[in-house]
């Protein structure tokens, strides 16, 4: 119990800003877990805040925080403010009166310099955007409506690199805030942003430096210069006819796409009408991964090659795999006017890239059951590994031959992927130029029925898929972009499910077939433990969780099956938490 720990209050404040962080998914949770453990196993008592630094996870920005919080709680109920250590070491040195004692004077701490944005700078303009809301407001904003309103506050643009060479953006901007703990972003598909704690500080000063903050009485919103926003149903931006259009689609999305508990749970078909795309609506571009390089030193080499072949490829951080297709509206509002986000829709085939030595990594540590469970999960129905043959030694080939023809196999049989191998890079090159020509002329002679962002969950995305290509096998159903790479985040969508299945398969021959099949007999981790738990103390014990595993799922066949050295590996790493 809490009540038991030596510093019930402080823990207590611990405990409070490790729960905010778990509700914003911040980066901060880890921090603010070891700061409450560490704390709650400590025997001593504390008389000041920054005596804490002498446990792990207690630096001095989370002291500093604590202080304020106690002098806050003593001035609200009458009570003395404890004496930092340093003044009760200082007045005693003076009590001395020890000529020398008195010539040493403590050494000043130096004052941590508060963050402040560069003027008209994307984390400048996107914090002065976000302090448009009310500080109460839990809705936020999206990546569209964020944009509109920070771009008149911001020197570079949102949209086009600066410089022609680079991938940046000012949105590149948002990275940092999100790491600084300034900006939290929570929803799924469609993220949204909203200022934390820190953040409305770093906003309030940016705004009384600029001489822009004047506080209505009553309200905590900032007002001044910039516009205050109403509520999100009744949010109508003073832009131009076709920009209101755009942000009128986006207020709808988002006040439809659940974001509840109890909606991000619900599997069920939902009813919808599709977005229909008509031929001549929109050109099919390819879209490469900005990691797809030749080498550090030769950064541009693929997108360089693919121009000479006439495809310009578009760059960007992809979620899954390391190539894929997008189809771009010709008119920018189109997709905002029925509802959906931006101009970009996923088309359904993605290229997996493999040299083969990092196949052998990939096998070795992992990696490779991992990303295919990846792209099962994304909803792509044409998924292409491209396998590049190099030189390697031919002894230390020799040693991974089976396990690499093993795995090529069970991505062409089980998985259902198409596999091509290629002698090197330039192949690989040419392959995508030819496929992307291909996809082209496949894409853009038909229409294509777009899924409304509004109806998507994490939960019915692919029992929705599954559906629609089954009731509807002549008609491509697809979603925009910005849904799907949400959809495919490594974090973003993860269930309870999803976190337990990588658990499973962080252990060796864990597979995704098997990690599923222990799954659907103990659905939760708590179970699982649960279940190793009820196996009993002592050498008996011990020897029935060795077999658990076995005895529960040992007469599955083929892939799925479980022998005894297997399930004692099991045992050993989650019968320990029994």
């Amino acid at each position: 119990m809490d009540e038991d720990c030596a510093n019930p209050q402080l823990l207590g404040w611990v405990k409070e800003w490790l729960n905010q962080a778990r509700e914003r998914n911040s980066k901060g949770i880890t921090t603010y877990r070891r700061a409450y453990d560490a704390l709650k196993a400590c025997p001593l008592t504390f008389q000041h805040p920054s005596e804490l630094q002498q446990l792990k996870g207690f630096g001095p920005k989370l002291c500093e925080r604590l202080e304020a919080s106690l002098k806050k709680h003593c001035q609200e109920n009458g009570l003395p403010m404890p004496e930092h250590p340093r003044m009760r070491k200082q007045r005693a040195q003076e009590t001395e009166g020890d000529a020398q004692a008195e010539s040493i004077k403590p050494k000043k701490k130096r004052a941590q310099k508060a963050y402040v944005p560069t003027l008209r700078s994307g984390a400048y303009a996107l914090i002065i955007a976000l302090a448009t809301l009310p500080e109460d407001d839990s809705t936020g904003l999206t990546k569209t409506e964020l944009i509109e309103i920070a771009q008149s506050y911001c020197d570079a643009s949102f949209s086009a690199p600066s410089d022609p060479t680079k991938f940046y953006t000012a949105w590149s901007s948002m990275k940092t805030l999100v790491q600084k703990e300034m900006v939290y972003e929570r929803g799924r598909p469609l993220r949204r942003y909203a200022l934390t704690d820190e953040g409305w500080e770093v906003a309030k000063r940016v705004k009384r430096a600029n001489g822009m903050e004047t506080e209505a009485s009553g309200s905590n919103s900032i007002t001044g210069n910039i516009p205050s926003l109403p509520p999100p149903a009744e949010r109508t931006p003073s832009l131009s006819p076709e920009l209101a259009v755009i942000s009128e689609a986006q207020r709808l999305v988002r006040n439809t796409v659940p974001d509840s508990p109890q909606a991000a749970n619900d599997s069920s078909i939902p009813e919808f009408s599709s977005i229909r795309l008509p031929p001549g609506s929109f050109t099919v571009h390819l879209l490469l991964d900005v990691r797809e390089v030749r080498a550090k030193t030769d950064r541009d080499y693929i997108q360089e090659e693919l121009a000479k072949q006439g495809i310009k490829a578009i760059m960007r951080n992809l979620e899954v795999g390391d190539a894929q297709w997008i189809a771009k509206c010709s008119d920018a509002s189109l997709l905002a006017r029925h509802g959906a986000e931006g101009d970009e829709v996923a088309l359904d085939w993605i290229v997996e890239r493999k040299r083969l030595d990092d196949l052998i990594g990939s096998i070795k540590d992992g990696r490779f059951h991992e990303q295919k469970f990846r792209l099962r999960r994304c909803g792509a129905t044409r998924v292409v590994y491209i396998i590049e043959e190099i030189a390697m030694d031919a002894a230390a080939y020799s040693r991974y031959e089976e396990a690499v023809q093993s795995a090529i196999a069970s991505t062409q049989v089980v998985n259902g992927y198409f596999v091509k191998r290629t002698a090197k890079m330039d192949d690989t090159i040419r392959y995508l130029a030819r496929l992307t020509r291909m996809l082209t002329a496949r894409y853009e002679r038909h229409p294509l029925h777009i899924i409304p962002t509004r109806v998507l969950t994490a939960q019915n995305y692919a029992p929705l898929l599954a559906h629609l290509r089954a009731s509807q096998p002549d008609v491509g159903h697809y979603v925009t972009y910005g849904a799907f790479a949400s959809l495919a985040s490594k974090s973003e969508t993860m269930t309870l499910k999803d976190v337990f299945l990588k658990m499973l398969m962080t252990t060796r021959r864990v597979t995704g077939e098997r990690a599923l099949e222990i799954q659907r007999r103990w659905r939760t981790p708590y179970e699982f433990v649960d279940a190793y738990r009820s196996c009993g103390p002592g050498e008996a014990g011990r020897k029935r969780k060795a077999d658990l595993v076995f005895t529960e799922l040992g007469y599955l066949v083929g892939r799925k099956k479980f022998s005894k050295s297997l399930s004692q590996s099991i045992a050993e790493i989650w019968g320990d938490y029994a």
